[in-house]
């Protein structure tokens, strides 16, 4: 069957991509109003991107509980119209001049909690869309989607902040939401039956019991958290890597984030081929063990001296960026779809949101840990302690149980 033939989908899929392009261009917008329209510094910039990840520390947990006990069409619709409001509001400030950097926090924190909810209720929204049979190929599209925004959609930023300003630029993305918004709201669909409302704390326990005690997603949790942790690292090195290292200059910078974005591209293309044929587990633990050799690639490259070094770095570079944002297009749409099939539509929200915000703690935690390893150890030692934690990941899951997970072998 074709995903084509469930429009609800189509309609969801159209949605999805629109605000991706926005939120890529919002990303780099909110850096170039942080440093430019502001003044502010580099410590300025890192914390106005950590207050967008705060909430998923302090609510993550929570934001699963309460997407359950509502319908995730409804959350949906609320929450883009709540960042497509609060980016207007950021845009008017900027423009009168009343915005400060502890406002703009102030707002980021409003518009991070509303993307944990968004992002608890986009996951588990997708199963009443198509069967579950479809689910892999439906994520795999989704996927897709995000790639494409995720390579074209700082060079549209970029040319956008040039043209019309960063504060106009972020109205963009602020209409992006409410066209979301608004599609949603003509999707028609089979909604989950709503969860009764017991104790929040048991709902919580719920939950990570789920998570946490079922055969497959116990290993696919934990080992997912551990990469997380080592992928922050590993990203928040590469930049400055990238830059102060191998002399490489913002364009160049561009192509090579660009890279990984045409890896995933080509990976999630072939997801679901790689699923049916090997099965899920085997083509995760593939793609696991796929990132410790994209990073070390990048970590060979030759120190820019002269015009010919510097093009053998970015060739380097360039090709672990593939290899890297491959392996993430391979495994991405495989995980998500898995952990759809297997969790009951009652403990979606829960299942979603306990495995994001506990991701997103690993981010908290990984990205100061890569930078304060490169400042004390210089960046190539970095970057080969975040090589063999990936690598680790690797081998933890190549040899657990997970690698035996087949998504037409399970029953809810």
């Amino acid at each position: 069957m074709k995903l084509r033939v469930h429009r609800s989908f189509v309609r969801f899929w159209i949605a999805s991509t629109t605000s991706n392009f926005g939120t890529y261009i919002t990303t780099l917008a909110l850096q170039v109003l942080v440093v430019s329209n502001m003044g502010g510094s580099a410590v300025d910039v890192g914390w106005v991107s950590a207050s967008r990840w705060l909430p998923y520390v302090l609510l993550g947990l929570i934001a699963g509980v309460l997407v359950d006990r509502f319908h995730q069409k409804t959350v949906l619709v609320v929450t883009d119209m709540g960042r497509g409001i609060i980016l207007i509001f950021i845009c008017l400030m900027s423009i009168t001049g009343a915005i400060s950097i502890g406002w703009l926090m102030v707002l980021l924190v409003l518009f991070g909690a509303m993307s944990l909810f968004n992002d608890a209720a986009y996951q588990s929204f997708v199963p009443q869309l198509v069967p579950r049979s479809l689910l892999t190929r439906a994520n795999a599209r989704l996927e897709q989607s995000s790639a494409v925004a995720e390579t074209s959609g700082p060079a549209i930023g970029g040319g956008l902040v040039s043209w019309i300003g960063a504060p106009f630029a972020l109205l963009f993305d602020a209409v992006s939401y409410l066209f979301s918004a608004i599609l949603m709201t003509s999707i028609k669909h089979q909604p989950s039956k709503k969860v009764k409302a017991n104790p929040l704390g048991q709902q919580i326990k719920e939950g990570l019991h789920w998570v946490y005690q079922h055969q497959y997603l116990r290993t696919l949790a934990l080992n997912t958290h551990a990469w997380f942790l080592f992928h922050s690292m590993t990203m928040t090195v590469l930049i400055s890597f990238f830059l102060m290292e191998l002399g490489f200059d913002a364009s160049y910078l561009g192509y090579v984030l660009a890279a990984a974005g045409v890896g995933a591209v080509v990976g999630s293309s072939l997801s679901t081929r790689a699923g049916e044929r090997f099965g899920v587990g085997r083509a995760m633990a593939f793609s696991r063990i796929l990132y410790g050799p994209a990073v070390i690639l990048m970590a060979l490259a030759p120190t820019a001296n002269n015009f010919d070094s510097q093009y053998i770095a970015l060739i380097f570079v360039v090709v672990g960026q593939l290899f890297y944002g491959f392996a993430m297009g391979i495994e991405g749409p495989l995980e998500m779809g898995y952990r759809q099939y297997v969790t009951p539509s009652h403990l979606q929200g829960r299942m979603n949101a306990t495995l994001r915000s506990i991701n997103r703690s690993a981010v908290v935690i990984g990205a100061p840990l890569g930078g304060t390893l490169a400042d004390g150890l210089g960046f190539i030692t970095a970057l080969w302690i975040s090589i063999a934690g990936l690598a680790l990941c690797g081998l933890w899951f190549s040899l657990s149980s997970m690698r035996k997970a087949r998504i037409e072998d399970d029953e809810i």
